[in-house]
C-alpha cells in the first residue's frame, strides 16, 4: 500500500501506521517512508542496544530499538534507533513512547544530514530528553549532544576515544563494543 495522498492528523496516521508492513515517520500531517538499512547500521544498532541494555539492568529504566514508535507533540511521531526511557507512562506502553531520556541514532549515507538537523531539532522539543547521539558507522565518528542545566546543547565529539560514554544513564561502552563485528 502506498503513502497516503493527503495529510494526515495524528490519529488518522497511526491507525494507518498500524496496517502497514513498513515503518514511516510522520511530521505535520505528512507521512516519509523509512528506508531499509544496510547491514553495518544494523549491526551498530543491534551493538548499542544490547549494550545499553546491559548497562540498564537493575534500574528503573528500559532501552528499546528500532521499530518503536517515539511522539514528539502532536504533530511528530519518529523512530529512534536506539532510546532509553524512565517514564513510568512509557513503560507501561505498547506502542507510542513520549519522554525518551537517551536516543541514539545510527547514521546512513542517506540519512546522516535529516538526524544531524531536522530530526535533531524534532527531538529537542522534548522535555525529557538530555543526551541525543550520533555513531557513524563508516567513519567511526560518535558525537553526542547533551543538554545542560540551563538548556543549552554542547557537543561531546568522543570519535577518538576509548568508550561511549552516557552520562544520562552512568553507562560507558567500549568503541570496541559499539562497532564489534564491523
Amino acid at each position: 500500500m502506498g503513502l497516503p495522498a493527503n495529510t494526515l492528523s495524528l490519529s488518522e496516521f497511526l491507525e494507518w501506521e498500524n496496517r502497514q508492513a513498513q515503518r514511516h515517520e510522520f511530521h505535520r500531517g505528512e507521512v516519509f517512508a523509512m528506508v531499509g538499512a544496510r547491514r553495518a547500521h544494523g549491526r551498530v544498532v543491534l551493538n548499542l542496544g544490547r549494550r545499553v541494555a546491559e548497562a540498564l539492568e537493575g534500574g528503573p529504566c528500559q532501552a528499546f530499538v528500532e521499530n518503536m514508535k517515539v511522539q514528539i507533540a502532536e504533530d511528530t511521531v519518529l523512530y529512534p534507533d536506539v532510546f532509553v526511557t524512565c517514564d513510568s507512562a512509557d513503560l507501561a506502553t505498547d506502542m507510542i513512547f513520549r519522554s525518551p531520556l537517551l536516543v541514539l541514532e545510527v547514521l546512513s549515507p542517506t540519512t546522516q544530514a535529516y538526524d544531524r538537523s531536522q530530526k535533531f531539532a524534532l527531538y529537542r522539543r522534548l522535555p525529557s530528553l538530555r543526551e541525543y547521539v550520533l555513531v557513524d558507522p563508516d567513519t567511526r565518528r560518535v558525537e553526542a549532544f547533551r543538554r545542560t542545566e540551563q538548556g543549552q546543547w554542547v557537543l561531546d565529539d568522543m570519535s577518538d576515544t576509548e568508550a561511549l560514554v552516557l552520562p544520562c544513564i552512568d553507562a560507558r561502552i567500549p568503541m570496541a563494543q559499539v562497532f564489534e563485528g564491523l
